[in-house]
C-alpha cells in the first residue's frame, strides 16, 4: 500500500500591527479575491471596536474567543457495512482554529444592514463573552458527538 503524499503546513507570518500569528490567520479568513489590504482594514477595525468596548487587547480578545468557540469534539460520516454512521473525533489543534474562524467569519458576514467590520467586531464580542451564535454551533456540535458517543468504537477502524 503505498502512502499519500502529505502536504507541507502552509506557514503564516505574524501579523505587522499587532505580531500575533492568530490576528494573521484571522485575516486571511476574512479576505476575497485575493484583497488583503482590504481584510486587514476589516480586521483591524473589528479589533479597535471589540478593544474599546471589552476595555482588553486584542491579543487578549482573540485568545479568549478561540478558548470559547473552537470545539474539542466533532462528528464525521464513516460507513461501515453499508451504514453510514456518525463517528466522534477529536479535533486537532489546527482544525479547532479553523473551525472557530470559519464559523465567525460567515456568521459575521450573515448578519445584515451593517458594515463588516461592525458585524466582526460584534461576532468578537460574543465569542470573548461566551455568548452568540457561534458558540451555540460549539455546544450543538457537541452535542450532536455526545448523541452520537455510542460509535466512537467505529474510530479505530
Amino acid at each position: 500500500m503505498v502512502r499519500k503524499i502529505v502536504k507541507d503546513k502552509s506557514f503564516y507570518y505574524s501579523d505587522p500591527m499587532y505580531s500575533n500569528y492568530y490576528i494573521a490567520k484571522l485575516v486571511n479568513f476574512v479576505m476575497k479575491w485575493g484583497k488583503k489590504q482590504t481584510a486587514r482594514k476589516i480586521v483591524y477595525n473589528a479589533l479597535d471596536i471589540a478593544s474599546k468596548e471589552l476595555k482588553a487587547k486584542p491579543d487578549e480578545i482573540i485568545t479568549n474567543v478561540l478558548a470559547n468557540v473552537a470545539p474539542s469534539v466533532e462528528v464525521r460520516a464513516k460507513r461501515v457495512g453499508g451504514a453510514v454512521y456518525q463517528v466522534p473525533f477529536e479535533v486537532s489543534p489546527e482544525r479547532q482554529i479553523t473551525l472557530c474562524y470559519r464559523w465567525i467569519v460567515d456568521l459575521a458576514r450573515s448578519r445584515k444592514g451593517l458594515p463588516m467590520a461592525k458585524k466582526l467586531a460584534k461576532e468578537l464580542i460574543d465569542g470573548f463573552n461566551n455568548i452568540g451564535e457561534a458558540v451555540k454551533k460549539k455546544e450543538s456540535v457537541h452535542k450532536t458527538a455526545a448523541a452520537n458517543r455510542a460509535f466512537a468504537h467505529f474510530a479505530r477502524y
